[in-house]
C-alpha cells in the first residue's frame, strides 16, 4: 500500500500547520491494521442484537419491540451525534481520541454484557453509539494520512472491507456464540478486539495537533461537490433501506424462496457486498470520481430490478447480488469523496457523511414501512429504486467543474 510519506507543509485557511510527526514506516500498517480490527468490531457490536433478539427479550423481561429500540436507537444516536461530537473534539489529537473511543467500547461492551436490565443495556449500548459516531469521522483522515496521497483510495477501501466482514463473519459468528452459551458472551467479547485496538493505537500513533496531520483538509476543496455527494448519501441510503429492511419479506412472499433458501439468499447478499468493496477498493485510486456514481447506478439497477422481477427466482437473485455488491461501496465511495472535496475539516466532512447515512438508515426503514399497506413490499423496493435513481441524477447534475473554487484551490 505503500510506504509512511514525509511530513509535507500545507497551506491552511488562514494559517501554516506546520509539520507533523510522523511514525516509522513498519508503524502505519500496524495502526491501519488496528483501524481496520476496531471498524469490525464497531460495525459487529451495532448489529450483533438483530440475531438476538428473541433471547435477550426472554432474558430481559420485555418485549420483541423494545429490545429492537437497541438497533435503532443506535443508529439514530450516530446520525444525531456524528458532527457535534466531531466539531467538540476538533482540536483533540487523533491519538488521544482514539484511545478514548476504543476505551468506550470496551468499557460499554462488557458493562452491557453484565446488564441485568434492560435500562442498563440500552445505557451501554447508547456509549457504543456515542463512540462509533465520532470513530468514523476520525479514523479515516487518521488512517489515510499514514499513506501516500496515491493509495489513498487503497487504505478506505480496507477500512470499508473490514466494516463489511462484520455482517458477513462478526454478526452470524456472535449470533451462534449467543445461543450456544448465552447472549452476554458475544455482547463481551467484542472487548478483545478493542482492548487490543487500544494498546495499539496508544502506543505506535503519535500525538500530533489534529490541523497538522496529512489528510486533516480535503486535497480538493469544493463546496459544491460535497453537498452533492451528502445529498446522494442521503437518498441512496434512504432507497435501499426502504427494501432492505423488508428484504426478507420479499424473498419469501414476492420471490417463494423456501425458508432455507431464503437464509442462504441472505449469506449471499452480505457476501456481494463484501465483494464489492473488495472489487471497488482495487480500482479507487484509479476512477476516484467514476466509482460513486457506479456504485449507486448499480444499486438502483438492482433494486428496480428486484421490482420488476416479481416472482421469478433466477432474475431475483441476480438483482438481489447486484443491490448487495453496490450497498457497501457506495458508503465507502462517498467517504473517499469526502477526502477529496471536504471544504474544510475532513473529519468533519466525514461525520456529516456517516450522519447523513444513517439517517437514511432511519428514514428507508420508515419509509418503507409507510409504502407497505398501500404497494406491497414490492412497492418498497420500486420506492428505494426511484429514490436511488434521483441520487444517480443528484451526482449527475452536481458533479460538474465546480470553476470558482478549482481557481481558488489553484491560486492557493
Amino acid at each position: 500500500m505503500g510506504g509512511v510519506t514525509e511530513p509535507a507543509r500545507r497551506a491552511g485557511p488562514g494559517r501554516d500547520r506546520g509539520v507533523s510527526a510522523r511514525p516509522a514506516a513498519w508503524r502505519g500498517p500496524a495502526v491501519l491494521a488496528a483501524l481496520m480490527l476496531a471498524a469490525f468490531a464497531f460495525n459487529t457490536a451495532e448489529s450483533l442484537p438483530i440475531g438476538l433478539l428473541d433471547l435477550m427479550s426472554d432474558s430481559l423481561g420485555v418485549s420483541l419491540s423494545a429490545v429492537g429500540l437497541l438497533v435503532t436507537g443506535y443508529g439514530v444516536t450516530v446520525a444525531v451525534a456524528s458532527v457535534p461530537l466531531a466539531h467538540a473534539l476538533r482540536a483533540v489529537p487523533r491519538r488521544h481520541v482514539l484511545t478514548g473511543l476504543l476505551a468506550a467500547l470496551v468499557v460499554s461492551s462488557l458493562v452491557g454484557a453484565g446488564a441485568g436490565s434492560y435500562g442498563l443495556l440500552l445505557g451501554a449500548r447508547l456509549l457504543t453509539a456515542l463512540a462509533q459516531a465520532l470513530f468514523w469521522a476520525v479514523m479515516g483522515p487518521v488512517a489515510v494520512g499514514l499513506f501516500a496521497p496515491g493509495v489513498r483510495g487503497r487504505v478506505v477501501g480496507a477500512l470499508s472491507v473490514a466494516g463489511s466482514l462484520a455482517l458477513v463473519l462478526g454478526v452470524p459468528a456472535g449470533t451462534w456464540l449467543g445461543r450456544q452459551r448465552g447472549w452476554p458472551v458475544p455482547v463481551a467479547s467484542l472487548a478483545v478486539p478493542g482492548l487490543v485496538c487500544l494498546v495499539t493505537v496508544a502506543v505506535l500513533l503519535p500525538t500530533s495537533r489534529p490541523d497538522d496531520e496529512p489528510a486533516a483538509y480535503g486535497s480538493s476543496p469544493d463546496v459544491r461537490r460535497f453537498g452533492t455527494v451528502l445529498t446522494a448519501g442521503f437518498l441512496s441510503a434512504t432507497g435501499a433501506f426502504a427494501g432492505y429492511t423488508y428484504l426478507v419479506a420479499f424473498l419469501s412472499g414476492v420471490g417463494a424462496f423456501a425458508p432455507g433458501t431464503v437464509s442462504v439468499l441472505l449469506a449471499a447478499f452480505g457476501t456481494a457486498s463484501l465483494a464489492g468493496v473488495s472489487a471497488t477498493a482495487a480500482v479507487l485510486d484509479r476512477f476516484p470520481h467514476a466509482a460513486l456514481p457506479t456504485a449507486v447506478a448499480t444499486q438502483a439497477l438492482g433494486m428496480l430490478g428486484l421490482y420488476v422481477a416479481g416472482g421469478r427466482q433466477v432474475m431475483t437473485v441476480v438483482c438481489l447480488v447486484l443491490m448487495g455488491g453496490a450497498l457497501g461501496p457506495v458508503f465507502m465511495t462517498a467517504q473517499n469523496a469526502m477526502l477529496h472535496w471536504a471544504p474544510g475539516r475532513t473529519d468533519l466532512a466525514l461525520a456529516a457523511n456517516s450522519g447523513a447515512y444513517n439517517a437514511g438508515i432511519a428514514a428507508g426503514a420508515a419509509l418503507g414501512g409507510l409504502v407497505l399497506p398501500f404497494a406491497g413490499v414490492r412497492g418498497a423496493f420500486l420506492a428505494g429504486g426511484l429514490l436511488t435513481a434521483g441520487a444517480c441524477a443528484v451526482l449527475l447534475v452536481g458533479g460538474g467543474p465546480s470553476r470558482g473554487v478549482a481557481a481558488d484551490a489553484a491560486a492557493r
